[in-house]
């Protein structure tokens, strides 16, 4: 672990485990674990998504919005047509996708910090969501979507069953594509080189509406199976239900040591900034601190590993 800033995380989060198994007894149970895991599968796909707009040097708040309206569109389709767990998949990521395309077009025309166009199609695809759904919320989903897929099932002496669940096999799918993408590819080390110096990028040839399609679309890409997993998990889909997880998503990369200013950050980062606010959350959970300070703590979170990032930067 050559990073010093995953090197943090990690004793951090050793230290963090450790007390929470002392002042709780149910944190290192199995139930618990596998509960976190499959409850923050959805922290962990989006945070894959909003790591390589992070490090193209831009930002995405309207992921919430696009996942809520993937989610409409694809459990309106598999109400009324049989389409499958493939076409459920396909469905979500083409909206997904397409919405984060719009976004990636406006950033790149209007040459504007993506925040603000962000945070304007956040309003514009959220309103007009509601205006389209009235706010109706979505159940009676088909029985083939309703079934537990869990691979490698083990059942625990109490009778608890846990394995490879449809969450955690759909968390590693993304946390893959993302590694290959940034680490392994060409389009990878130009999507760093963008977020590092976006001038010295164009002079050099490269296609910068290309690499905005490709990040922000892949966003969307993100956004979209997020949404499937959200639907799978909740068995319900609610036009607010993700209003606000943008700076949980949000607090999960920085911590993991993404800068805000694009060019830097790694993966492995961003999985354990995941981790660590998971663990935060779940230890405030167990032991009955108000969802309010959750909210607190996760905005102090962000103002923290911000400051640490700054601060490591100057040293430099």
């Amino acid at each position: 672990m050559k990073n010093p800033h995953n090197k943090i995380l990690f004793i951090t989060l050793l230290i963090l485990c450790t007390l929470l198994s002392l002042f709780t007894q149910d944190f290192l149970s199995i139930e618990n674990v596998y509960d976190v895991i499959n409850n923050y599968a959805i922290l962990m796909i989006l945070a894959c998504g909003l790591f390589v707009v992070l490090i193209s040097g831009g930002i995405d708040i309207s992921f919430p919005a696009m996942t809520i309206i993937a989610q409409y569109i694809m459990i309106s389709l598999i109400q009324q047509y049989d389409i499958g767990l493939f076409g459920v998949f396909i469905t979500a990521s083409t909206v997904g996708i397409l919405l984060g395309l719009i976004n990636g077009v406006i950033v790149h025309k209007l040459n504007v910090p993506s925040i603000i166009i962000t945070i304007s199609t956040l309003n514009i695809f959220y309103g007009g969501l509601l205006y389209i759904t009235k706010g109706i919320w979505l159940y009676d989903f088909p029985e083939w979507f309703q079934q537990e897929l869990i691979l490698f099932k083990q059942t625990t002496s109490d009778g608890f069953e846990y394995g490879l669940s449809f969450q955690i096999l759909v968390a590693i799918f993304a946390i893959l594509l993302t590694a290959v993408i940034t680490n392994k590819l060409t389009l990878g080390r130009k999507i760093y080189a963008l977020g590092g110096n976006k001038e010295a990028t164009s002079r050099m040839g490269f296609n910068l509406l290309y690499l905005y399609l490709v990040v922000y679309g892949y966003m969307g890409l993100m956004a979209g199976l997020a949404g499937v997993v959200q639907s799978y998990t909740v068995q319900s889909v609610a036009p607010d239900s993700l209003l606000g997880y943008e700076l949980t998503v949000l607090a999960a990369v920085v911590l993991g040591g993404a800068s805000l200013s694009g060019g830097k950050g790694t993966l492995s980062g961003t999985m354990m900034g995941v981790i660590l606010l998971a663990v935060i959350q779940n230890g405030l959970n167990l032991l009955n601190i108000s969802s309010y300070w959750q909210t607190v703590i996760t905005g102090g979170i962000i103002i923290l590993s911000v400051s640490v990032t700054a601060l490591t930067q100057r040293k430099k």
